[in-house]
């Protein structure tokens, strides 16, 4: 059974994950709270790395991607104009 409430979810890895080789975890921001799940990713990315839930695995279990603490970040306008 997947968990799919964390999709869309932004959170902080506490461990970081090795890529195809093994996950860590990321505290999510969800439910009005913060929960534990167990994170996994493409390329290995170091703990404190900021994520989005992009895919329900299994029961909290994720697949996430490194998203930028600036959302702006993700329009490529970073700075001032």
């Amino acid at each position: 059974m997947q968990d799919e409430s964390a999709l869309g979810s932004i959170g902080v890895l506490t461990i970081g994950t090795r890529g195809t080789a093994g996950p860590g975890e990321a505290l999510l921001k969800i439910r009005g709270g913060t929960e534990a799940y167990i994170a996994w990713s493409e390329r290995p990315l170091p703990r404190g790395t900021q994520v989005l839930a992009v895919t329900a695995r299994g029961p909290r279990t994720v697949e996430v991607v490194p998203w930028p603490e600036d959302p702006l970040d993700v329009l490529g306008r970073t700075g001032s104009s």
